[in-house]
């Protein structure tokens, strides 16, 4: 059985570089809210574009978890209306869920990650600064089965631990 793996977290955290690791162990359809989100924004990057990216990203997983692919979500997923977004993708696409929630517990080192990162992003991507991310509506997400905090694990530990979350969830098929 496929499975949806919804990554969350604020920008800088490590969201992107785990995910990609994991891909590399685990091959699944990678969905990157930004890219999506540069896409629709190439020729306005100020254009207000609500849920848009989200709702693409989901109809995309769907698509892909009910050819047998197991799906990776890589957005910020602040609230649980978006978190439940993906929950409901993953049930139409016949597939499990598991919910990741990234952290940085040193707000130092998070800060100094998004104001050194270069990121590969096309055109009409805004990158935010740290007092966006500091503003940032983001509720913290308890039900996650999986939290990582990127301040005391590597990419590896945290691609790994996903991996041995994932294995019981194959095995039963949920």
């Amino acid at each position: 059985m496929p499975t949806l793996i919804s990554f969350a977290g604020l920008p800088g955290v490590g969201k992107t570089t785990i995910a990609r690791r994991f891909a590399q162990e685990r091959p699944a359809v990678f969905l990157r809210v930004d890219e999506i989100e540069a896409v629709l924004r190439k020729d306005d990057p100020a254009r207000e574009i609500g849920p848009l990216g989200y709702e693409i990203a989901a109809a995309l997983a769907v698509s892909n978890l009910k050819t047998g692919q197991d799906v990776i979500i890589d957005c910020v997923n602040p609230w649980p209306l978006t978190r439940a977004m993906f929950e409901k993708a993953a049930s139409e696409g016949g597939a499990g869920f598991l919910g990741v929630e990234v952290i940085c517990a040193d707000a130092a080192l998070h800060r100094a990650r998004l104001e050194s990162r270069t990121r590969d992003i096309g055109e009409g991507h805004v990158e935010p600064g740290w007092q966006d991310v500091l503003d940032r509506d983001y509720a913290p997400w308890p039900e996650a089965a999986l939290a990582l905090d990127t301040s005391a694990l590597s990419a590896d530990r945290a691609a790994e631990r996903i991996l041995k979350r994932l294995r019981p969830l194959c095995a039963s098929g949920a």
